[in-house]
């Protein structure tokens, strides 16, 4: 009976041969004679039914079905999972002096030992068998997964992901860790109000950064051994192939977190010392601002409000990634959204969905582009077009005939400023008196970050800065103009969010004529700055006057207009 005691035992607890004789000879209670004799006179229809019944006679406590629910996440907070597993020990609950801890195997003494130092209290330990105790373990550290330190403002039931995840109890040892931290980062993303998160491998190290207001800070260095794991990861939620090392890829990460859906656009490249990732956070559930509360100078406001209520023609948005020209756009569009008015558009991605629109979203892996949308849209009967980027001359071409033929078309072109977009469409094939006869204007924009008001003081600017921004000690005395400082409110940086500066070049005749001359930018930018066009420049000393921005932050994003 002993021998098949020990083989049962074996098959259901984590215990070895060795720990069960222990088990059995250094029992004060019974000797093993004794606990052979009294369980070979019954029957078990399992061998946890046995498992069970030699804890009863042993005097230790044994659960058959445990509660994970019950099982609170900050038990195992400070606790690895792979510690957990391998020495088979997992909190179960804390009493008033004591922790109880579920096992399968009640002589691992050092196990039990450390989770008293771990915790500061006498541990009891509560028997299982293997399997569910595996089982348990890998449901609890799933639930923390969600369970993070410092996100006050965010509840663990306000994370879902729409795509699938891995399935923990499927997963190997080492991937709870990292879908933990790979969730950490972006619950922590989110929270700092971050555009972009950077993964850049290095020979000896992993960093990951953040772009807050338009600069990248250091967050994060993860150990290089994880450096696989954490790239796997995001590949997997990107639904990329996550075998594919060699190729750069692209993907999207939907995801809802503190009840906003936030969408990420994924992209992988190869470096030398592995895959270098950046992930791009868009909020679409931030409600669409009007014109008046982007930052556009009062002047160009009102141009731009006559502007957008032409019959046909195109207007142009430009500036770098993250100038917030989609936000210009869709405060035009919902400008513009009434019953009577068709408006459609075609995105990569849609980034706010807005009632009335029909809104159409790039996939290029089936073949729907930018240029195919708007062949469709044609047929479609609309007033207005929205074109997410011009980027290809089929696509230029097409938003061109559709303006000549009687569309209002809004789009965007990647430019320095807005004279430069006429170039760069000539560059990329447009005839120049097409061009010239379509184009109503251009928006060129850039942000600036803004001082925070409960840190920022006064200040008196030395001459050489006003020598460079083209201003005298006369046009300072009705001025605010303030640095920054930092505080608590600000996380010490001095600035809380960011606002924009712009310029609106209407193409009047003598631009058009310049247009067609193929003339380059900079002639293009001097004649609309005699028709009277404001710069960026321009528009930043009036922040910096008003003390919205500094001196400093205006002279780093602008340059000297020619």
């Amino acid at each position: 009976m002993a021998l098949d005691l020990s083989q049962l035992l074996s098959k259901s607890t984590s215990l070895s041969t060795e720990q069960i004789r222990s088990v059995l000879a250094n029992t004060s209670v019974l000797r093993p004679s004794t606990v052979g004799a009294a369980l070979s006179q019954k029957t078990f229809a399992s061998a946890e039914d046995l498992v069970a019944e030699l804890c009863r006679e042993l005097g230790v406590d044994f659960i058959k079905d445990i509660p994970v629910a019950d099982i609170s996440a900050d038990l195992v907070r400070d606790l690895p999972i792979n510690y957990s597993k391998q020495n088979s020990v997992l909190p179960f609950r804390e009493d008033n002096d004591q922790l109880v801890a579920l096992t399968s195997n009640p002589v691992n003494l050092k196990a039990l030992d450390d989770l008293q130092v771990l915790f500061g209290k006498r541990v009891k330990p509560l028997v299982t068998t293997a399997q569910k105790l595996q089982d348990a373990i890998n449901r609890v550290y799933e639930k923390s997964t969600a369970n993070l330190s410092g996100l006050d403002e965010i509840e663990e039931e306000d994370y879902d992901l729409d795509d699938p995840i891995i399935d923990l109890l499927e997963a190997g040892e080492d991937d709870a860790p990292v879908i933990k931290l790979v969730n950490s980062l972006l619950f922590r993303a989110v929270k700092e109000k971050a555009t972009d998160i950077h993964m850049e491998p290095y020979e000896k190290d992993m960093v990951v950064r953040f772009r807050i207001d338009g600069l990248l800070y250091d967050i994060f260095k993860p150990p290089k051994k994880l450096q696989n794991a954490i790239t796997s990861r995001i590949k997997v939620m990107g639904n990329l192939n996550i075998a594919e090392k060699r190729l750069p890829q692209d993907g999207r990460i939907p995801l809802k977190v503190g009840g906003k859906d936030i969408d990420i656009r994924l992209s992988t490249v190869p470096t030398s010392f592995g895959e270098r990732i950046v992930m791009r956070l868009q909020d679409r559930s931030n409600v669409v601002l009007e014109l008046e509360q982007l930052g556009h100078s009062q002047a160009n406001l009102v141009t731009m409000n006559e502007m957008i209520k032409r019959t046909y023609g195109i207007i142009l948005v430009t500036g770098p990634t993250g100038s917030g020209k989609s936000a210009t756009l869709y405060a035009a569009l919902s400008k513009l959204n009434e019953p009577d008015v068709n408006i459609l558009t075609v995105e990569d991605p849609v980034e706010q969905r807005i009632h009335g629109l029909g809104q159409v979203q790039v996939n290029a892996k089936i073949g729907l582009t930018f240029s195919s949308a708007l062949r469709s849209f044609l047929r479609q009967d609309p007033d207005i077009i929205m074109v997410g980027e011009i980027r290809d001359l089929e696509t230029c071409e097409l938003a061109i005939n559709a303006s000549l033929t009687g569309h209002l078309v809004l789009s965007t072109i990647h430019a320095n400023d807005a004279a430069g977009a006429f170039p760069r469409l000539t560059d990329i094939g447009a005839e120049p008196f097409l061009v010239a006869s379509s184009i109503l204007g251009v928006v060129s924009q850039r942000l600036v970050r803004v001082l925070c008001p409960h840190c920022k003081q006064p200040y008196s600017p030395p001459d050489f800065e006003l020598n460079m921004l083209g201003l005298t000690r006369e046009m300072l005395a009705n001025a605010h103009v303030c640095k920054n400082v930092g505080c608590d409110h600000c996380g010490g940086k001095g600035y809380v969010g960011r606002t924009l500066i712009g310029e609106l070049l209407i193409v009047t005749e003598d631009i058009r004529s310049l247009i067609m001359q193929r003339k380059d930018g900079g002639t293009i930018k001097r004649q609309a700055i005699a028709n009277g066009m404001k710069t960026f420049r321009d528009h930043g000393i009036e922040k910096v006057l008003a003390g919205i921005t500094t001196i400093e932050e205006l002279l780093s994003n602008t340059q000297m207009d020619i």
